[in-house]
């Protein structure tokens, strides 16, 4: 049986897509000529600033594109729906915000944007432009604590590239912004939770099973396998299972500082969102945690996955400075 979707064509939804939100805010975005999943940032990109390119499949919205604006990321590579871009959208992002002091190149750690955008810093370098890349690794369930660099980039994304834009709108140095955005990373941990699979446009299709009372801890916004899975529980069982985790490896000290993310996946609604937001903040009081700043909403979706994800943030003086710092995207505003 198929899924119902809003669409005309399942091979061409990326493209109406980018047309439609290309029309929504011509005030912030624009794709470059000849290069339509190329899309840059109206107001940012500079000379004398290290320009911020981001990237990944489709599907996740509002990443990556909605994070796309001045005092975030400069450039969005767009890529088919859970599937990475090729080198070429890459490559046009990278000239494009390219200010002569250096290009950051961010994504989540999957093996396919990898190898394109490493292929496309290759392909940039030719042209004298200096590429370093900062992975974002904060899904804590996607592999042990001493293999973090194999971990996925999940919503915690939200945090790491918001920390990094701050950085090189401040027009700090290529050094700097890459150490804060490997900062940043290493301070965000997320945990996600499934309740039903999404389907990709062109087959209308679930794209994993789970019975109807079944929920799978620490599933991947691709429906990766998670840890665990089993009867559907209470949210604050749900969320004390995921806080669990992710505090046990972040280990706060009383009178730490967070930023909190509770995220949905899809087709959550607010109201499940914000009942897990109540628990979330009865465990940190707890804790003696104080939570700076709190977001709950879609942020880093997959479809319409059901499910939810929830990202603490660790916050020292300089990642509170960059969080704070103001930006004005298309579907993101702070500050």
């Amino acid at each position: 049986m198929q899924t119902k979707k809003i669409i005309n064509d399942g091979n061409r939804a990326v493209d109406e897509m980018l047309e439609g939100i290309l029309a929504a805010h011509p005030a912030h975005l624009r794709a470059l000529e000849g290069s339509p999943r190329s899309i840059v940032a109206l107001h940012g990109p500079r000379p004398g600033k290290v320009g911020l390119v981001i990237g990944g499949g489709s599907g996740h919205e509002p990443s990556f594109l909605g994070f796309v604006g001045k005092g975030l990321a400069d450039a969005a590579a767009v890529g088919n729906v859970f599937a990475s871009p090729p080198p070429d959208p890459i490559i046009e992002c990278a000239k494009a915000v390219s200010g002569g002091a250096g290009v950051l190149f961010m994504y989540g750690n999957y093996a396919g944007d990898v190898m394109n955008f490493d292929m496309a810093a290759e392909m940039v370098a030719m042209d004298e432009i200096e590429v370093r890349t900062v992975l974002s690794t904060d899904d804590v369930a996607s592999a042990p604590v001493d293999q973090r660099h194999k971990r996925r980039g999940v919503a915690g994304n939200f945090f790491i590239f918001k920390a990094a834009g701050a950085a090189c709108d401040r027009m700090l140095s290529f050094d700097e912004c890459e150490r804060i955005a490997r900062k940043a990373n290493d301070q965000t941990f997320t945990m996600g939770v499934a309740l039903s699979p999404c389907s990709l446009p062109q087959t209308r299709k679930p794209n994993f099973s789970i019975g109807d009372d079944e929920m799978e801890i620490g599933m991947g916004i691709h429906g990766e396998p998670g840890i665990a899975r089993g009867t559907l529980a209470s949210a604050d069982t749900i969320t004390d299972a995921m806080m669990d985790r992710i505090l046990d490896e972040m280990a706060p000290s009383r009178g730490d500082r967070v930023a909190v993310l509770v995220n949905s996946l899809g087709s959550t609604p607010l109201m499940e969102l914000y009942i897990m937001n109540r628990r979330l903040k009865q465990r940190l009081d707890d804790l003696g945690v104080a939570v700076h700043a709190t977001w709950v909403g879609n942020y880093c979706t997959s479809l319409e996955m059901a499910g939810a994800s929830i990202t603490l943030h660790l916050l020292d003086g300089e990642l509170q400075a960059m969080l704070d710092h103001p930006c004005d995207c298309a579907m993101f505003r702070a500050g």
